[in-house]
């Protein structure tokens, strides 16, 4: 920054400040060793706060502490005031916050100051702030504060034309890139433009489908799949695509967790199994005496206990409770 060689106490406009120290009180148990700069800064800053001065020289001097400690909220806070106070350029400001995300792009407050400005600047910023998210999502994909920040844009200031395509494309960059599976279902249930869920359910399983199919062991799009039939489990049940990917990913490897899981789903739920799915599970019935007069409920039960030693126990608390509701 402009000013990041000379402290304030060079600064002619503030000649007339009086710094107030940090005030640990009168025997400090352990006193944080700070840098004689971030003392400096500190201590003008908190004269000026303290006044409640709203001025340029206040604001100049909050650029100064940001740059210090970028986590510091009650500086975020009191530079809003004075930004408010002096009816400042907030596309300058705008700027200003990005080149401070742009080093520390998993800041609370960073964030949080950048909602506040796109706020005040309306729907003409979604474009803008598209793009910087997208930024910082090249860097890490994973970034919560950033996809947080996109999925408030969209539903508070819009942009949801190509947002589809977007999460296209990082799902062809990652196809495990659970986060785009999750701002896809935003998408495709939110936006005002695809006709919610219903109307896009359709294709969306013929794309989640072709995506497990690839990659089977990939949890992301067997969720997704699952939530594309949230609270109507009668159409889970009825749409034999569901059954058939079940059927076509257990006769490649009849250890899929995810395979075996959703089947589980879908039996205690009601569907009725085809002969090709018998036929998929016979040979592992045959292969455990135990299995040999069980129904295919429990015999999918009793092949998650034995692939999914992670969750041993709750299969094996799973299967009591269907020995259960079939007593």
């Amino acid at each position: 920054m402009e000013h990041a060689k000379s402290g304030p106490s060079s600064w002619p406009e503030l000649a007339d400040v009086v710094p107030v120290p940090q005030d640990d009180g009168p025997s400090p148990v352990v006193p944080i060793a700070y840098r004689d700069d971030f003392h400096e800064v500190m201590d003008y800053f908190r004269a000026l706060y303290f006044a409640g001065e709203r001025s340029p020289r206040a604001l100049r001097l909050t650029a100064e502490a940001i740059e210090l400690n970028p986590g510091n909220y009650t500086v975020w806070h009191f530079r809003r005031l004075i930004l408010e106070a002096l009816d400042s350029d907030l596309l300058e400001e705008m700027d200003f916050v990005e080149k401070i995300a742009e080093c520390n792009p998993k800041n609370y407050q960073i964030w949080h100051h950048k909602r506040w400005l796109a706020e005040k600047l309306g729907p003409g910023v979604a474009s803008k702030e598209h793009e910087f998210t997208m930024k910082i999502l090249a860097i890490d994909a994973k970034n919560y504060h950033a996809w947080s920040h996109r999925q408030w844009v969209l539903q508070a200031l819009g942009g949801w034309e190509s947002e589809l395509q977007y999460c296209n494309r990082l799902l062809e960059e990652d196809v495990f890139n659970n986060s785009a599976w999750n701002q896809r279902y935003l998408v495709i249930t939110r936006s005002p433009l695809l006709g919610g869920l219903t109307a896009m359910r359709d294709s969306e399983v013929d794309y989640t489908i072709e995506s497990i199919v690839a990659n089977p062991h990939n949890e992301s799009p067997w969720r997704y799949l699952k939530g594309l039939y949230k609270g109507e489990n009668n159409l889970l049940v009825a749409d034999e695509r569901i059954s058939d990917v079940c059927v076509k990913v257990l006769k490649n490897d009849w250890s899929c967790v995810f395979a075996l899981s959703l089947l589980l789903d879908l039996l205690r739920l009601g569907l009725q199994p085809s002969d090709e799915l018998k036929a998929t599970l016979e040979p592992t019935r045959n292969s455990d005496p135990e299995m040999a007069d069980a129904d295919l409920t429990t015999v999918v039960c009793s092949i998650l206990q034995k692939c999914d030693p992670l969750r041993v126990n709750y299969w094996s608390w799973y299967k009591t409770a269907l020995s259960s509701d079939i007593s």
